[in-house]
């Protein structure tokens, strides 16, 4: 993948794309990236008709529904501010595959390849961006210690290149020890319509996700994708394995929420 080209200047104002399972079922993760994006005086725009990106029609090999129900979203983001997504793999749909959706579409396809410009996952904005400094918080005495392990969706490392961010943010947390386990760069398991179409293959990729976590002796699995939260989590509750997961965005709020000041530094 090409290295991007950030802007060298932090924008004041955003737009959140905060996907389907954010929406529907972890929406607290959704309202802590606004969180860690207004502490940095950023103003967030979140437009209401936003549904899906289009990305499990498109996994399935249905390019014309994917189509459809990405072009109900074009129009949203018409001003020319970031688009953030609190997802990888719903960013890469946006920033690799809008574009080749609408290829030939002399309308949409240059709205596809604008907007598709600036988008950004979460962390790679907060990162590359923002420049978020988390080493200069002091440790909260208060706060208990943390053994966390990573994980990465195979489109964040694929199609968006945000391992190391998300790597670089949690390192720099106060009172935060991340562990790297044997499974780390396999996938969960969820893919999507995967699940559905070869669950058992899928049920043992994410035991062996599992397993792998559980036998660092980690407290969570913190991840930026729902999708894979979502299908490790519920594996762990029902192994009975004592693994807790958390969204990135609300695990770096709720760890730095004390601080009132922004944390990026000025460029």
């Amino acid at each position: 993948m090409p290295e991007r080209t950030y802007p060298k200047a932090a924008p004041s104002h955003v737009y959140l794309f905060a996907t389907c399972l954010v929406d529907l079922f972890v929406p607290a993760a959704g309202m802590d990236a606004v969180r860690l994006l207004e502490r940095e005086h950023l103003t967030v725009h979140y437009p209401r008709g936003q549904s899906c990106c289009g990305q499990p029609a498109y996994s399935s090999g249905n390019p014309d529904e994917a189509r459809r129900v990405a072009a109900a979203q074009l129009d949203l983001f018409a001003e020319s501010w970031p688009v953030i997504v609190p997802s990888g793999s719903c960013a890469g749909m946006m920033r690799h595959h809008w574009p080749a959706l609408f290829a030939d579409d002399p309308v949409n396809g240059p709205k596809a390849r604008e907007i598709a410009s600036r988008v950004y996952e979460l962390a790679e904005f907060l990162v590359n961006i923002l420049h978020i400094r988390f080493d200069t918080l002091p440790h909260d005495a208060a706060s208990p210690d943390e053994r966390v392990v990573l994980h990465t969706s195979c489109a964040a490392r694929r199609e968006m290149g945000t391992r190391g961010h998300g790597v670089a943010l949690v390192d720099a947390l106060p009172g935060v020890t991340r562990i790297e386990h044997e499974r780390e760069s396999e996938c969960c398991g969820f893919g999507g319509t995967f699940s559905l179409k070869h669950p058992d293959i899928s049920g043992a990729m994410v035991r062996d996700k599992v397993a792998s976590a559980c036998a660092t002796g980690c407290d969570r699995l913190v991840s930026a994708d729902c999708g894979c939260l979502l299908n490790i989590g519920h594996a762990a509750a029902k192994q009975g394995a004592p693994l807790h997961v958390e969204h990135l965005a609300t695990f770096l709020w709720r760890r730095t929420a004390d601080a009132t000041a922004p944390l990026g530094t000025p460029q």
